[in-house]
């Protein structure tokens, strides 16, 4: 995960919330608490994808935050594809793409060729879909943030099944008794994860 991209992110110790908003602000909290040794077991996640943030709080604040300015090769790993044809000063990635010889047929004989096909085939897509893909991307998060935190609470697999069932009467009922900080951070999680 590239960390410059994080807009705000939220940080639970066990069941607690214990910090919230920017990445920078979040840390420097989370440091203070760990450095009292008030927080054995820390998870900051992303507000957006509710991926996990990892974080190296050894050493002086200075130190944690300086690695954070050098992420590590993984989040990297675009910068450092060699780059080949395209236009990469305009963000143009090239990439293998496998298909029967009909579908290279057809994008050939397309204006503009393949590529140019191929572009306008996915903007499409992206317009036509982009309801059902903000649904699915928040129903991961949610799902995400609540199998790395609420795997073990009661109604965890329940409630999962009402998030991909698209039932939120079920679902709010279930996360209503987990504790108050997870309930209110799932609930806020998943106000787009289901169809209107």
């Amino acid at each position: 995960m590239n960390r410059q991209n994080i807009q705000h992110c939220t940080a639970f110790c066990g069941s607690c919330c214990i910090a919230t908003g920017k990445l920078e602000e979040v840390i420097k909290e989370v440091k203070e608490i760990v450095d009292k040794g008030g927080a054995l077991s820390v998870l900051i996640f992303d507000d957006v994808s509710s991926e996990i943030i990892e974080v190296d709080f050894r050493g002086t604040m200075e130190d944690v935050l300086s690695r954070l300015g050098n992420p590590t090769a993984l989040d990297n790993r675009e910068e450092t594809i060699s780059r080949g044809p395209g236009r990469p000063k305009l963000g143009v990635v090239p990439r293998e793409v496998t298909l029967l010889p009909r579908h290279w047929e057809w994008l050939n004989s397309q204006p503009g060729g393949a590529s140019v096909a191929l572009r306008k085939l996915v903007e499409e897509a992206r317009r036509m879909n982009s309801d059902r893909d903000q649904l699915r991307t928040s129903q991961g998060g949610v799902y995400r943030f609540m199998s790395a935190i609420a795997g073990d609470l009661p109604g965890f697999e329940e409630a999962s099944r009402a998030l991909f069932a698209g039932n939120p009467e079920k679902f709010n009922e279930i996360v209503t008794t987990w504790p108050v900080d997870i309930r209110d951070h799932v609930q806020k999680l998943s106000v787009n994860a289901f169809p209107e």
